[in-house]
Order: C-alpha cells, then structure tokens, then sequence
C-alpha cells in the first residue's frame, strides 16, 4: 500500500464528514438565515432615509429608530383600521344574513318552482355532518393557530432586530468587510453596496409611489359608489397590489369587491371592471415611467425573477427578487463593455437576406419559377434553384 493513500482515505472520510456537518448546519439554520437575508434587504431600503437623518446631525442609532418607530406606527395603524372594518362589515352581515337567505331562497323558489323555507334550510345547515366536523376540527386547530402566530411574531421581531443593526451599524459592517479585503476590492465592494442601497431604495419608492396612486383612484371610485369604510379599502388595495407579487393585485381587488357586494351586486361588478382597467394602465403607462428612473429592469425579467425566487425561497424570494436582480443587472452593466450596434434592418426589426445561401428558400423557389417561366419549362433564370 502507498504511503500516501491511507493519509489520503482520512483525509476523504474527513471532507465527507465536514460535508455532511456544514449540511446539517445549513438546513437547520436556514430559518434564520432567511430573516437575516430579509433584514439585510430592509436595512437596505431605510438607508438612505437613515443616512440622510445622520447626515443632519442625528446619531445614526437614533436615526434608525425613528423611522423603525415610523414604519411600526403606519403598520399598527394599517392593521387596526383594517381589523375594525372587517369586524364592522362582518357584523352587519351577520345581522343582515336572515335578510340575504330570505331573497336566495325566494329566488330559488320563484325560478325552479320549489317550496323551501328559511327554518328548513337552517335546520338542515345546523344538523349537517359536514358543519360538525368543521366545527370539532377547528376547536382541535386553535392549539396550532396560536403556535403559528407565536412563531410569526417571534420571526418578526428577529428580522427588526437583524435590520435595525444592520442599518444602524451600516458604516462599522462595511468597515470591518472592507478591512480584510484588498484596496481594489473595497472599491468594487462598496460600489455593489451603493448600489443595492439605490435599487433597493428606488424600488420601494416607485412601489410606493405607485401604491398612492392605486390607493387614490380607487378611493375616488369607492365614494362615487358609496361603498363603506373607502379610505381603509383604497389604503388596502394601495399596499396590497404592489408590495405582494404576481397575487396581490387579486387579493387587493378582492376585498372591495365583497364590501361592494354587500351595498348593491352591481357596485361588484363595477370594482372588477374597474380594477381591470386600471391593472392595463398601471401596467403599460405608469409603471414603465416610474420604474424606469428607479429600477431598470425589463417586465419579463420582473416576471422571471419573480417566479425564480417564488420557487427557491417562496414568498420572501417573491419579495427580494426584483431589488435583488436589478442590483445585481447594475453591477453587472458597471463591467460590462458595451459596442455601438451595426446599422441593420434585422436589429430594428425588419428583414435582410443576401442573394443565395442566406436567402429564404421559398423565396429563391418564386423567383427561380418566375425566371424559367419565360424561357421554356424554367431552363433559364439565374440557375441558383439547384444551389
């Protein structure tokens, strides 16, 4: 036996073994790595804010702690507007439900020619299996409803946590990455920084902007119609749309929808229609003018970054995916040369063959047929059919 192959064999079974350590680690700390992945992004996306308070004489602690408390105020507020609408909205239908059975089943009644009546539909509503067991399955599920809220709020309190240093102590972490790398690096290092800190800040700002107008215009169509509680169901629409990808615009249109219901079927119908149309213009006029001056990416990559981050890390990759594609489009376009392109119909759009091997074969096919027409069963022409 060599010498060298049992040093060889422990040094494999070693390797295997940090392998399957490092393994091991990373998928049971993959949960928190998540939420520092979140935070770096939301540290992100408050810099410049935090930056622009220290900048004015603020410490930067303080600083990242007014907007935090800023954030947690508009949120806290959001949810307790929400919540009491929802609550409002949910009494009122359950006390005006009675009124609602009563118009289905006259209507059933009236078109199928049937006899049904409100205490029989009860009655067979209270006594049904399926009622029951949803009942005993919900009662046995409060257990896992209260665990998974816990853990919701623990999951947030990390990620506010790891982002309130992160942007608190930004120019000490960028110190300390930079102090082991070489001066030429640090350059490169801190000019990806900068620009993650602009396309993560300008994406939350075009949303932003985005979601006051959504938010504004469905207002405005929400009074018109008189539909209740207009100013949180335009906020909801406003945040919900553009801050969750690919769903939002559909969960957002939702809730209105159902509101609308409850004054008059018809109103449900106008907020769809009313959505769609502005889902077109917001698509293809207003979107494209604020997205172009903040993040700079092209819709079908919007669209495939998102799909790609949905399916590696579920929603938090949904979320991160465009701020993350756009920064790294910048950097990459930071290195990348670029030439001027060649002045030619194909790069316009058009079409450009040169005669013979180049050119389409359907069309040398006309034009051989038309030159052997006037020379006795295609004798003549340019020859090139046979090419």
């Amino acid at each position: 036996m060599p010498g060298w192959l049992p040093r060889a064999m422990v040094m494999a079974l070693a390797l295997y073994g940090c392998f399957q350590l490092g393994s091991w680690a990373f998928y049971q700390l993959i949960g928190l790595l998540t939420n520092a992945l979140i935070a770096f992004f939301l540290a992100l996306a408050i810099e410049p804010a935090v930056s622009r308070m220290a900048g004015r004489g603020i410490r930067r602690g303080l600083a990242t702690f007014l907007v935090f408390l800023a954030v947690l105020v508009a949120g806290v507020g959001f949810v307790v507007l929400l919540g009491s609408m929802l609550a409002g909205q949910i009494v009122e239908m359950v006390d005006e439900f009675p009124e609602y059975l009563d118009s289905v089943i006259n209507w059933v009644n009236q078109t199928f020619r049937t006899e049904l009546s409100r205490v029989e539909v009860q009655d067979s509503l209270l006594h049904s299996d399926w009622l029951q067991k949803y009942v005993q399955n919900s009662a046995t599920g409060v257990l896992d409803v209260s665990t998974t809220v816990l853990g919701g709020l623990f999951r947030l309190l990390t990620i506010f946590l790891f982002s309130f240093y992160f942007a608190a102590d930004g120019p000490r972490l960028r110190r300390a990455l930079c102090s082991v790398l070489p001066p030429s690096r640090q350059t490169e290092v801190l000019r990806a920084w900068e620009i993650a800190v602009d396309k993560t800040g300008g994406y939350i700002y075009s949303r932003g902007l985005m979601a006051l107008v959504s938010g504004a215009a469905h207002y405005v169509l929400l009074v018109v119609l008189g539909v209740p509680y207009a100013p949180a169901l335009a906020v909801w629409v406003g945040l919900v749309s553009q801050f969750i990808p690919t769903i939002g615009t559909y969960l957002a249109g939702a809730l209105p929808m159902l509101i609308a219901f409850t004054v008059d079927p018809w109103y449900a119908l106008w907020v769809l229609g009313f959505v769609v149309v502005y889902q077109q213009f917001e698509n293809y006029v207003l979107q494209p003018k604020l997205t172009s001056k903040t993040v700079d990416i092209h819709p079908a990559v919007a669209f495939g970054s998102v799909v790609a981050g949905t399916a590696l890390m579920g929603a938090v990759g949904a979320l991160i995916a465009i701020p993350a594609v756009a920064t790294l489009q910048a950097f990459l376009g930071a290195y990348v040369k670029r030439y001027d392109v060649m002045d030619d119909p194909r790069v316009q759009g058009g079409h450009r063959w040169q005669r013979g091997e180049h050119e389409p074969v359907l069309q040398r096919i006309r034009r051989a047929v038309r030159g052997g027409g006037g020379s006795g069963g295609g004798s003549g022409g340019d020859g090139r059919l046979g090419q």
